[in-house]
């Protein structure tokens, strides 16, 4: 008997000549090649007995699955027609955003969709889309950053403190945060998200926790940041217990990190495998929700906006305890993640990828540029939009338009003139690659109410 595992050692054992040996292998190869053949195939005889017992199983849920009940790979051909959508701002989202979403909508999955007024294209749903879809997940409707956030948390310190600590501020931010693919705190922090039956039930996460452990209160690359700045509460909450008017406060944007980034390219792939699509819509195949795939992809995205979750809580917690002060408040929703919500009645899955959930009375942080302020929001609950709202202001420019276009000089000029610092940042992130948040904001007035404002004042970016 040789040590790898082959298909012959298994329909040695009774499988079948079909599709759940080359599953059965797959996952043995990947997670077990580590184990003894003998032990593999001990357990490979109970399955092959007791699918039943197997279903959701790390290694075998998806072998149990394939003898139960076989998925059917087959070329989904869209539909002719669009499910019902609604566009806000149309006059400022360009066309290809715009056809993005069509193609989403002719998915036979659809249920209806929506287009947000800071929208853009991107991979899969533009940037600023919105899609309900009938018990399937598409990894790619979430996108690759699963639970991408905002978090504001707001002091009960008045506007003036930030006169002459300019540097003390600065400092704070530079040894209290940490960006891109290689900076992490030397002190760690523990959470009780590493304690999380997923981190040992799920094989491609488990393997996952050691990066995670480490990244834990970072930030990425690209438009993610953690700044300081003044929040303007033209009303206020019984629960904030802050009288309105001017506030220092940290707002931070941020994901998942590499925990997140692994979870959407492994489902994506296995998504891509089960769910052949027309090549101009191969970002877009799903995992249905009945299926092995489909339920654990949904465990680890929710593990992953779970863990997006605590990063942000680790950074305002270090940044209030190097300031000395409690946070009063905070207000904080992810933009890149899917739900389970009632559309029409009925439950579907709504992906908002680069969209802020905007629920009647649900709270958010929709951040506009460097140099252009943020805006807290409270949803109006507008169905036409599946109950969101815009993630910010939305790219005008590309990064590569960016680069071609302006210069580290253009961008000191323009942070000057806002009384801006920014540390780090590249041109890439330009505050003119945005677009007018006011006139975002405008565009989406039956879609949320405004509580206030956040006017960013030092700002800390990847380098």
């Amino acid at each position: 008997m040789g040590n790898k595992l082959s298909g012959k050692d298994l329909i040695k054992l009774g499988f079948p000549k079909n599709n759940s040996i080359n599953i059965a292998l797959g996952q043995i190869n990947r997670y077990r090649k580590k184990e003894k053949k003998e032990s593999i195939l001990n357990e490979a005889k109970e399955v092959l007995l007791a699918p039943e017992k197997f279903k959701m199983h790390g290694t075998w849920g998806k072998v149990a699955e394939g003898l139960v009940n076989p998925v059917q790979v087959k070329l989904h051909q869209l539909n002719n027609t669009r499910a019902p959508f609604s566009i806000f701002g149309e006059n400022e989202i360009d066309e290809q955003a715009k056809f993005q979403l069509y193609d989403a909508l002719k998915l036979p999955i659809a249920v209806s969709g929506a287009l947000m007024p800071d929208a853009h294209s991107g991979y899969g749903l533009p940037i600023g889309g919105v899609l309900a879809t009938n018990n399937a997940v598409i990894p790619y409707g979430v996108g690759v950053d699963i639970g991408c956030r905002m978090s504001l948390s707001v002091f009960d310190l008045p506007a003036s403190f930030l006169k002459g600590k300019d540097h003390q501020l600065q400092a704070i931010l530079k040894d209290n945060t940490k960006f891109g693919m290689n900076e992490t705190h030397a002190t760690k922090a523990d959470h009780e998200v590493f304690y999380r039956n997923e981190f040992q039930e799920i094989p491609m996460v488990k393997q996952l926790l050691d990066k995670a452990y480490k990244q834990l209160g970072t930030s990425g690359g690209g438009n993610h940041f953690v700044e300081f700045g003044i929040v303007k509460l033209d009303q206020t909450l019984p629960e904030w217990k802050l009288q309105p008017g001017e506030y220092i406060a940290v707002l931070s944007h941020s994901g998942s990190r590499g925990l997140g980034a692994n979870i959407a390219k492994h489902y994506t792939y296995l998504a891509t495998k089960q769910c052949p699509l027309p090549k101009n819509v191969q970002h877009l195949a799903w995992l249905d929700l009945n299926t092995h795939d489909g339920q654990e992809y949904w465990l680890a995205m929710n593990l992953a906006g779970d863990y997006a979750k605590a990063c942000h809580d680790d950074i305002h917690r270090r940044i209030a305890k190097a300031l000395g002060k409690r946070t009063v408040f905070t207000i904080e929703n992810h933009h890149n993640f899917a739900w389970k919500e009632l559309v029409n009645g009925n439950e579907c899955i709504v992906h908002r990828k680069g969209a802020t959930p905007a629920a009647k009375g649900q709270l958010g942080i929709i951040p506009g540029s460097m140099t252009a302020p943020g805006f807290i929001v409270m949803g109006k609950g507008n169905e036409a939009s599946l109950n969101s709202a815009s993630h910010g202001a939305g790219r005008l420019f590309s990064r590569a338009k960016c680069k071609a276009k302006f210069t580290q000089s253009d961008i000191k000029k323009v942070l000057k003139d806002n009384d801006v610092h920014l540390i780090g940042g590249g041109i890439d992130e330009a505050p003119m690659a945005y677009k007018n948040i006011h006139t975002v904001m405008e565009l989406q007035s039956e879609l949320v109410d405004v509580l206030g404002t956040f006017a960013p004042k030092i700002v800390r970016m990847d380098k």
